[in-house]
């Protein structure tokens, strides 16, 4: 099944996000039928500030050591890092990327002009033909015009996007109210309130965790170091040494630390 399928399956894509290879072979060992990159993840890493446009050559270092994996890869390229985004695109389709997300967002937390971003989305279906688009709307997100978030998503749809991403969106009328006003599938944040199977009942295809795991890894990471200083128990389930060189050495099997559901 293609990227472009997953979105258009029986039920919704849940999309993990990772920040570095052994993060995306992880999940990839878990049984994730796709891999998306989280642009906190990847910019807190590498000690650079998150929707500033800061991390082009970590994000595409990141693609090209994951797009190995034996899963689609979709990658979160910001607001498309100030550059010639169409020249991105290219360079990312020609990596074996499967898709891209890039947001309305602009560094300092306000919203493009649509018709700028619709530009934006244009230049990257042109520079990456086989790319999925998926065109974030960042509304709801930063709080902001979010009456506009129908109008935007539909401009984007005609600038070539293969689906829309609304972060931030959580509320069952406003959820549905965008799926059935615009005809690509329909991405959000794992909301917690709601599910799996309530946001496939309102018609959403796709669902993110965003930084998600990269917060969730660095607490579980603090917590550990606490047990030890403290004297406490480390949580089970801790994948093993040789789980984690059996992610980066090819044709060891798939680690066992890392159970498939």
């Amino acid at each position: 099944m293609t990227f472009h399928d997953l979105h258009h399956a029986d039920r919704p894509l849940v999309l993990p996000n990772a920040w570095d290879f052994a993060s995306a072979a992880a999940l990839c060992a878990a049984g994730f039928a796709a891999i998306g990159t989280t642009s906190l993840g990847v910019a807190a890493a590498a000690g650079l500030p998150d929707g500033e446009g800061a991390t082009r050559d970590e994000t595409v270092a990141l693609a090209r050591r994951i797009v190995g994996l034996p899963v689609p890869v979709t990658v979160d390229v910001e607001s498309g890092f100030g550059g010639d985004v169409r020249e991105l695109a290219a360079e990312l389709a020609e990596l074996g990327v499967a898709g891209v997300n890039v947001e309305d967002g602009r560094p300092g937390g306000v919203l493009a002009d649509p018709e700028e971003h619709a530009g934006v989305v244009r230049a990257v279906r042109e520079g990456g033909p086989g790319l999925f688009v998926n065109a974030r709307v960042d509304t709801h997100w930063l709080g902001v015009r979010q009456e506009s978030t129908v109008d935007r998503a539909l401009r984007y749809r005609d600038a070539g996007a293969d689906g829309v991403f609304v972060p931030g969106l959580v509320l069952e009328e406003d959820i549905a109210a965008v799926v059935a006003a615009v005809d690509v599938p329909l991405n959000v944040l794992h909301v917690p309130a709601l599910g799996v199977q309530r946001l496939a009942e309102l018609g959403v295809r796709r669902i993110s965790t965003g930084s998600l795991l990269f917060r969730a890894a660095l607490h579980a990471a603090v917590e550990a170091a606490n047990a030890v200083r403290d004297g406490g128990a480390v949580a089970d389930g801790v994948p093993t040494y040789a789980d984690v060189v059996a992610l980066t050495t090819p044709g060891s099997g798939r680690a066992s630390g890392f159970p498939r559901r």
